[in-house]
């Protein structure tokens, strides 16, 4: 199966930044806009902003967590179901698989729109294989991300469910600092440096900053969602990142 490639961008980008980029995102082909859910930026209204301007467009979220946003309180309105990703995870909770598959349940009784889940450890990836439409995975590398699609489409048993991977992603060396300290941040976190000491790979080792090492993901993953990691995250940048990573895409 071919992978279809998306852009993700931070949920704190300003409004006027996605109204300018979802119809040039659109336009050069990519599948989808994914924005992350973070505190002071609301994913979901920035995809009611992107979905005004679009006609195709898909429109993600990557991911909501529950524990700071439960599922009764998410605000679907404006968004058309047809090309929308509700992707939720389970923050920091006590509980996560049972918060997830209770959210899951409450969302499939408010919408059709596509489920996705978060997932970090092999128990929350075979509940998406079993309940949600899709699983977003993160910092992996390309023969990591196919060793997950692989056992998710195994868990599956013949359901339909999609393998996305978010992929830091620079077009620019002034990006790189930037790049640096976030891959360092992640790998800081005492559950993603236990899953890249099991996996022998560091979190910069996951990372994309030029045409072949993108060329390296197609087709071992569903969906590779290039996150955006420029200087400033000015809509300059944000603007010459979608056109050169563009470029880079495979010829169909």
């Amino acid at each position: 199966m071919a992978t279809a490639y998306s852009i993700g961008l931070i949920g704190t980008t300003p409004a006027e930044h996605v109204r300018a980029l979802a119809p040039r995102i659109e336009r050069l082909g990519f599948h989808a806009l994914w924005l992350n859910d973070v505190p002071g930026g609301d994913s979901l209204a920035g995809l009611r902003e992107a979905a005004a301007v679009t006609s195709g467009l898909g429109l993600a979220t990557g991911v909501i967590p529950l524990d700071r946003r439960p599922a009764a309180s998410l605000d679907l309105d404006g968004l058309p179901a047809e090309r929308t990703v509700v992707g939720i995870g389970s923050g920091r909770a006590d509980k996560p698989l049972g918060l997830v598959r209770d959210g899951l349940a409450e969302l499939r009784a408010r919408t059709s729109a596509s489920l996705a889940v978060g997932a970090l450890g092999p128990k929350m990836r075979e509940l998406a294989a079993h309940e949600a439409d899709a699983v977003l995975l993160n910092w992996l590398t390309p023969d990591a991300g196919e060793a997950a699609r692989e056992e998710l489409h195994r868990q599956a048993a013949g359901r339909e469910v999609r393998a996305v991977l978010y992929a830091r992603t620079i077009v620019e060396p002034a990006a790189r600092p930037p790049l640096e300290e976030e891959s360092a941040r992640y790998q800081s976190f005492p559950a993603y440096a236990a899953n890249f000491a099991r996996l022998g790979f560091g979190a910069l080792d996951t990372t994309i900053a030029d045409a072949e090492r993108l060329a390296a993901y197609d087709g071992h993953v569903d969906e590779l969602v290039l996150r955006a990691i420029t200087p400033s995250g000015s809509l300059d940048e944000l603007e010459r990142f979608v056109e050169r990573t563009a470029e880079w895409l495979p010829t169909p």
